[in-house]
Parts: C-alpha cells; sequence; structure tokens
C-alpha cells in the first residue's frame, strides 16, 4: 500500500450553531460555541488515517493553545506530524456558523500563509504514494510539491477550494482534480449550480481538463459525484442521509478517495467509496471528528 502525503492547512474550527443565519447587520442568538480541530488539509490528512492509509501531514502550527491542541489530536489520529513545523504567528483560526445544517466560513490563515516550499522539499515521496493538497497554503508550495511528486511518479491530487485563479503549470502538475460544481464554474469562467444537468458540467469539466490523461471529479453534494477521467464518464449516484453539519464533507471524500488510490484501488471504485464516506460525514457535527472509519464505510456499502 502507498501513502498519503497532504500538504495543507490545519485550522481551529470555532462552530456557532443557531436556528437561523443573521443578515447583514443582524445579530441573532446562537444555541451553543463548539472547537473542532479543522483545516482542509488536517481533515482530508484525518479522513485518510482513519481509512487506514499511512497519513503524513505537511504544514505549520502557530505556538498558541490551539496549535498545542491540534497538534494532540492529530497526533491521536495516527497521523505522521514529523513535518508539521511551528510558525511565529497564531494557529490557523475557521469562524463557522452553522444553521439548518448549511454553514458559512470566516477562515483566518495564520501559520497556514508561512508553509513554503522549504517544508515540502525533503518529503521522501516514492511510486505508489499518493500527494494531496488545497487552496489553504500558498499555491507557490503547492506547485513545488507537486513538482516533487510527479518527478518522483506519484499521483497529485488538488481540491482547489476555496477557490481562486491558479496558473495553467499548476493545473498542468494535477493528475486528479476534486472540487464541486461551484468551484469548477469558477475556474472555467462558467456560472454553475447544482441545478445543471450532468451534461453540461461534463462539458464544462472538459474544457478544463489541462491534460488528456488528467481526471475531473465533481461533488454535487446529495446528487453524488460526476469524473471525467481521460475522455470517460463516470457517475456515481448520491446517498440519501439526513445532514447534520456539512463541514468537511469534501475534504473528507477528498481523504477517502486518496487512500482507496494509495491502495491502489481503480478510480470508479475508489469515488463510489469516497461518496459512502462523505454521507457518513454529513451525519455528525465537526469537520475533523466526523471522519468515518474503513468498518463503518464498509458497512454502508455492504447495506447497499
Amino acid at each position: 500500500m502507498g501513502r498519503v502525503f497532504v500538504a495543507g492547512s490545519i485550522n481551529m474550527d470555532v462552530v456557532a450553531t443557531a436556528d437561523r443565519h443573521p443578515r447583514v447587520g443582524e445579530t441573532v442568538a446562537g444555541r451553543e460555541v463548539l472547537y473542532f480541530p479543522g483545516g482542509k488539509g488536517a481533515n482530508q490528512a484525518v479522513a485518510a488515517s482513519r481509512l487506514g492509509a499511512k497519513t503524513t501531514l505537511i504544514g505549520r502550527l502557530g505556538k498558541d493553545s490551539f496549535g498545542a491542541e491540534l497538534k494532540t489530536f492529530l497526533g491521536a489520529q495516527g497521523i505522521d506530524l514529523g513535518s508539521v513545523r511551528d510558525a511565529d504567528t497564531h494557529t490557523g483560526t475557521a469562524i463557522i456558523t452553522v444553521a439548518a445544517s448549511d454553514n458559512t466560513i470566516v477562515v483566518i490563515p495564520g501559520s497556514n500563509a508561512l508553509v513554503s516550499a522549504d517544508d515540502v522539499a525533503d518529503v521522501p515521496l516514492a511510486k505508489g504514494d499518493v500527494a494531496v493538497s488545497q487552496f489553504e497554503i500558498p499555491l507557490p508550495t503547492i506547485a513545488a510539491f507537486f513538482r516533487r511528486a510527479r518527478e518522483a511518479g506519484v499521483v497529485t491530487v488538488l481540491n482547489p477550494a476555496p477557490a481562486q485563479n491558479m496558473s495553467s503549470e499548476l493545473l498542468a502538475l494535477v493528475d486528479i482534480l476534486v472540487l464541486n460544481e461551484t468551484e469548477l464554474g469558477f475556474l472555467a469562467g462558467v456560472e454553475l449550480t447544482d441545478a445543471d444537468e450532468t451534461a453540461k458540467i461534463i462539458d464544462v469539466a472538459r474544457k478544463l481538463q489541462a491534460r488528456a490523461d488528467q481526471s475531473i471529479c465533481i461533488t454535487l453534494g446529495k446528487r453524488g459525484v460526476l469524473a471525467l477521467a481521460g475522455r470517460e464518464e463516470v457517475a456515481v449516484p448520491g446517498r440519501a442521509v439526513k445532514a447534520v453539519d456539512t463541514t468537511g464533507a469534501g475534504d473528507c471524500f477528498v481523504g477517502a478517495l486518496a487512500a482507496q488510490l494509495a491502495d491502489g484501488v481503480p478510480l470508479r471504485a475508489a469515488l463510489t467509496f469516497a461518496n459512502a464516506a462523505a454521507s457518513i460525514s454529513v451525519q455528525r457535527m465537526g469537520a475533523g471528528p466526523s471522519m468515518p472509519t474503513a468498518t463503518e464505510v464498509a458497512a454502508v456499502l455492504r447495506a447497499g
């Protein structure tokens, strides 16, 4: 089995729950405030590790109480933290409001903004491994990480979220792009919504494809997953569940997909597994703590 290397953000999520989201300028009474380990990088690493992959996280933590708590939590998940370094600033923080199972998020990068090319320079990548990143650390760092990965024959997986413009050079380094329809529309310069037909979504993905062998996987929430794998179109139907908190669902999907790919599972089967894993995560509060185990995902797949 290959290993999963995740270069990405590590945050403390400060979650406020309420009956509804406030309008601009309005104050509403909340129900409770909760603290959860988060950050897209950390979430994806937790998901991969809980699902059985040998996982290394590359990132930065501040020398504060949040940093200490996060290091303890991540170590307890079996993640290799040898490439997580200290930074002379505060730990990344996300302020999240959850109401009626939907969320709004404000992310303050803190130490995540200091993850540099030096941090990924000595990661021991080898053929059969999977390199994962997202857009909560500097893009030049991701490019340096993926260049090293491609040279080592390692599969690169990019989750371009939160969406921002990236260079064609970075896109060309990506083997598997995982994003939702909004992020796909942003990168392709096309307005897309979750109500658009699959044919339109695939057509936009085809226009974005940087290489003939590149795979683009579009997560559509309760509608499931669409993928353009080279020239092949793949559709995985959604699972009907009662969502409690969708925070981290996309990260769960990415981490699960990476774990399956590192285990040599073909893309279509890996997408089905990742879709099932994400459907479990939305039924729990929090991001990092909501990630399922391989046993839980296997039970869901057996149940159909």
